[in-house]
């Protein structure tokens, strides 16, 4: 199905080391490498785009659907466009990921659109992974657009993974939800060298009683740079959180830009943003247990990723 490289990458991005249980479509090289569907979850490739619609019955529970991308082929650049119908009362974990090897002198890229239409009552947990790897001179490139349109009583959390090897990377991330929505988001996110990420989040709490909470943590090393750019609008009696607390090491550059609108009385919202370099006290510590200095910095931002 997938060679050794491609195998490797599927369990960077997505912790496949064997054919995953349930509903999956695997996509490689822009090809489809494997695909099952359950009698709850239908996946269908869409006739008009590249991409796939993905159907899951109301009710469905505890039921799981991988949808990872692996590239190992230099200069390839491809469009994708995923759907996601959640039914109703539904409670279902979505594991999508992306992973470029890329050992020629050709930029590779992956973009993506995910559209995540949730039902009333229904919850959802989403894991996206990206990942980059390869020798070779040409660029790792990923931008992923998400919209996320949630009914009433819905709920999804969404973690928002790229650790590693990604050059360039812009992420849109909308959300619509009605009243008694709830959105949790978890960002995080590595830079190095001259890589640069972009991180664009727009929430509207257009329902009575809605919410959301969006936070990113993030390290930037080297020379790379990153943008969090998160904005919440309350349109009714809401909450909204959003929070960046980052890190930044050697010549890096971070840019934090947390917004709110509130267009109601009864919207309740708050950010909160934080950057800054290791402590001293904290390497010294650590070396005092026997680490040299790159070991310790090394422990601190692993931690502060987890």
């Amino acid at each position: 199905m997938t060679d050794q490289i491609q195998q490797r990458i599927l369990e960077e991005v997505a912790d496949l080391h064997q054919v995953p249980e349930g509903a999956y479509n695997i996509r490689a090289n822009g090809q489809m490498a494997g695909r099952n569907t359950t009698a709850n979850i239908d996946i269908v490739s869409k006739t008009d785009v590249s991409g796939i619609d993905i159907r899951i019955q109301p009710g469905t529970k505890h039921e799981s659907v991988h949808i990872p991308v692996v590239i190992s082929e230099s200069g390839l650049k491809e469009m994708v466009y995923n759907d996601f119908y959640i039914g109703e009362d539904s409670d279902v974990v979505i594991v999508a990921g992306c992973g470029i090897h890329n050992c020629g002198d050709q930029d590779s890229q992956h973009d993506g659109l995910h559209r995540f239409y949730v039902g009333k009552n229904a919850r959802v947990k989403y894991v996206e992974k990206h990942y980059g790897e390869g020798d070779g001179s040409g660029k790792r490139v990923m931008n992923p657009g998400t919209e996320v349109y949630m009914e009433e009583g819905s709920s999804m959390e969404m973690e928002m993974v790229q650790i590693k090897g990604v050059d360039s990377t812009f992420r849109k991330t909308t959300a619509e939800l009605a009243a008694g929505a709830t959105l949790v988001v978890r960002e995080r996110l590595l830079t190095h060298k001259s890589q640069e990420a972009v991180s664009d989040y727009v929430v509207r709490l257009n329902g009575e009683d809605a919410s959301a909470d969006v936070v990113s943590r993030s390290v930037a090393k080297d020379e790379s740079y990153q943008k969090f750019d998160s904005q919440i609008v309350g349109n009714a009696k809401c909450s909204g959180h959003t929070e960046c607390d980052a890190i930044i090491m050697g010549n890096a550059r971070i840019l934090a830009v947390p917004q709110l609108e509130a267009n109601n009385i009864d919207a309740a919202l708050i950010h909160e943003a934080a950057i800054g370099k290791i402590a001293g006290e904290q390497i010294i510590k650590l070396m005092t247990l026997g680490l040299t200095e790159e070991e310790a910095e090394a422990q601190i931002v692993s931690g502060f990723l987890k």
